[in-house]
């Protein structure tokens, strides 16, 4: 259907456009009709026209002011400008506007329909358009929350997060290198700083999870993850390293107010912690922060910063520098962690170049951490006495570029025990993993069960394996099978049905589908060879 609008002052001119457009298109236009350009620009407004067929000279507002006034609400409608007066500055303003046509009075029909055939097929190109953008839009709807989910997922369980980070940026759109993190917990009511039926408002936010996840939208530019028990946690990226004290004031107001807005619109009571501002990679730290400010307050809203801290750290010492790197120890990142080694030594010697004896103090203090962190990991073995040069080997280093070397070194084999316990580890589960498919092939084997018996949860078990085999799960067990299915059609006489059964396929048809995939041949092209 297509809405036509006519503007001119002349009747019989607007009765031969009416009489021509339904005798050549019929009940497929619906037509309206102006006389003047007040009148014109108020039929516009309600009418909302496809295509307007307009008359320059109009008794009052002519009919490029007209235009120009129906263009401010109206961006997508076609205008065909119509005149006696050929007059060229007219035209000009006309292109301006978008005008598909300008043509001269009297009319031929056939310039008529041809002109309204161009406009109609305007309108269906841009209809598809609007109905292709809506149809990517509902996908991205349904998707971009599980990206986000999968992002906030990683970010607590620090699973392969470097790894996946630049991915995940790429696609939500991530620029920033900072942010911070909000966790959200929910309850009937609250007792000192603890949150009531903790399970049945968990059930209530999931209920209400797609308004609580666009009042979140509304108030802060974030990545919102999915219902973890009665708590909600929330990524909002950051421009800079630090907030600072002004910042975090209207922070916290916002947040009341966000958390009053979500209470009244669900029914459900909140409070919202608020964790301090890191790197993308310390975004675990932060919601930890979050979670602490929450425990140890009573308020609706607790930011970090604003809590008492166990120790007060003088002048500019850099704290994040120490959290960093003992987080980088314990994940086992080696050349990171000798990089913020370096990074926190350096500040050592800028700032106390004259105090070696101190600098030695500190460096044992962390080097003496990090392998605790390697011993808690099970990655080192504790000997009493093991360590006794370090003191005597110190105190001989007088040249800060050597001491520095010391500290680097001590810190990387630290994580390093860490990461060789923690891939051993994953060596040992793939292992695990390995025999049992090779072990049950023949039968119908998910990816959760073999999670199950490698003690893992699913999601891991998955990247683990992927990363250990270079396969995933289904390609590894379909490799299985069909190394089997190819030595039995080669050296036995098995039906194809009972070749089937014995690979783990129930379905024959499956089975040559996908042996023809993998292999390039039927089964039974290949036992023919």
């Amino acid at each position: 259907m297509y809405k036509i609008m006519l503007a001119d002052d002349e009747g019989i001119v607007i009765d031969s456009l009416e009489f021509i457009i339904k005798k050549e298109f019929g009940d497929s236009c619906i037509v309206e009709y102006a006389k003047t350009g007040r009148n014109v620009i108020e039929l516009a407004e309600k009418f909302r026209p496809d295509i307007a067929i307009m008359d320059i000279q109009m008794p009052g507002i002519n009919g490029i002011e007209a235009m120009k006034e129906i263009r401010k609400n109206n961006s997508s409608v076609i205008f065909v400008v119509m005149s006696a007066y050929d007059k060229f500055d007219y035209a000009k303003e006309a292109i301006k506007l978008g005008v598909i046509e300008y043509i001269t009075k009297p009319m031929e029909r056939t310039k008529i329909i041809s002109v309204l055939q161009k406009g109609m097929e305007m309108v269906d190109r841009e209809r598809e358009k609007r109905s292709n953008d809506l149809i990517v839009k509902e996908k991205l709807e349904t998707v971009v929350p599980i990206i986000e989910s999968g992002l906030i997922y990683d970010i607590l369980l620090q699973e392969n997060f470097a790894e996946d980070i630049d991915n995940y940026k790429t696609m939500l759109g991530l620029s920033a290198s900072h942010a911070y993190m909000v966790s959200i917990v929910c309850g009937d009511g609250q007792v000192g700083s603890h949150m009531t039926n903790a399970v049945g408002s968990s059930v209530k936010m999931q209920q209400h999870y797609q308004e609580v996840r666009e009042c979140l939208k509304e108030y802060f530019d974030c990545i919102v993850g999915t219902v973890m028990a009665n708590k909600l946690a929330v990524l909002v990226p950051y421009e800079k390293e630090r907030m600072d004290y002004n910042e975090r004031i209207d922070l916290i107001d916002r947040t009341r107010e966000l958390v009053r807005h979500m209470r009244k619109k669900t029914n459900i009571n909140f409070r919202i912690g608020i964790g301090r501002v890191g790197e993308l990679r310390e975004m675990a730290v932060s919601y930890n922060e979050a979670l602490n400010a929450l425990s140890i307050t009573t308020g609706s809203v607790a930011h970090a910063d604003d809590l008492p801290i166990g120790c007060d750290y003088a002048g500019d010492y850099p704290v994040h520098l120490e959290k960093r790197l003992f987080e980088e120890v314990e994940k086992g990142e080696v050349n990171h962690a000798r990089t913020t080694a370096g990074s926190f030594f350096d500040w050592m010697g800028d700032s106390n170049p004259h105090n070696l004896m101190e600098i030695r103090l500190k460096v044992l203090e962390f080097v003496l951490w990090a392998e605790h962190i390697a011993y808690d990991k099970g990655g080192m073995t504790y000997q009493f006495g093991s360590r006794q040069d370090y003191l005597p080997t110190l105190m001989k280093i007088d040249e800060l570029d050597i001491l520095k070397t010391w500290f680097q070194e001590k810190i990387a084999d630290a994580s390093r025990n860490s990461l060789g316990k923690r891939e051993e580890k994953s060596n040992s589960i793939i292992e695990m993993s390995k025999e049992y498919i090779r072990n049950n092939f023949t039968k119908d084997i998910s990816l959760d069960e073999v999670s199950r018996v490698a003690n893992i949860s699913p999601y891991y078990f998955s990247k683990i394996f992927k990363e250990g085999t270079g396969k995933n799960f289904i390609e590894y067990l379909t490799g299985i099978r069909m190394e089997k299915a190819k030595e039995l059609l080669s050296t036995t006489e098995y039906s194809m049905k009972e070749i089937c059964s014995m690979c783990g396929y129930s379905d024959p048809n499956y089975f040559s589908r996908s042996f023809k995939k993998n292999v390039g041949v039927t089964p039974t092209e290949y036992k023919n060879v």
